[in-house]
């Protein structure tokens, strides 16, 4: 795995991270979805700059490495 597609598979953990920490409680979701702005942008940023951009089953591939209890992402 190239340092790029490390970079953006380990952004994409850090959204999918964030974005369940934010939803756990539906009550108060609302209020943290703005907190989810940069690590999106990170996430796409990291995409963009490794080339995964629209190559989902490679990206998905990379990121069960990293985390292999992760479901299928295609």
């Amino acid at each position: 795995m190239r340092d790029d597609e490390l970079a953006a598979a380990q952004a994409y953990v850090r959204l999918l991270e964030a974005t369940r920490a934010a939803l756990a409680e539906p009550d108060d979701g609302p209020l943290y979805v703005p907190l989810l702005a940069s690590p999106i942008a990170e996430a796409d940023g990291a995409l963009r700059h490794a080339g995964l951009r629209g190559n989902e089953s490679r990206f998905f591939d990379l990121v069960r490495s990293l985390r292999p209890s992760m479901p299928g992402g295609h």
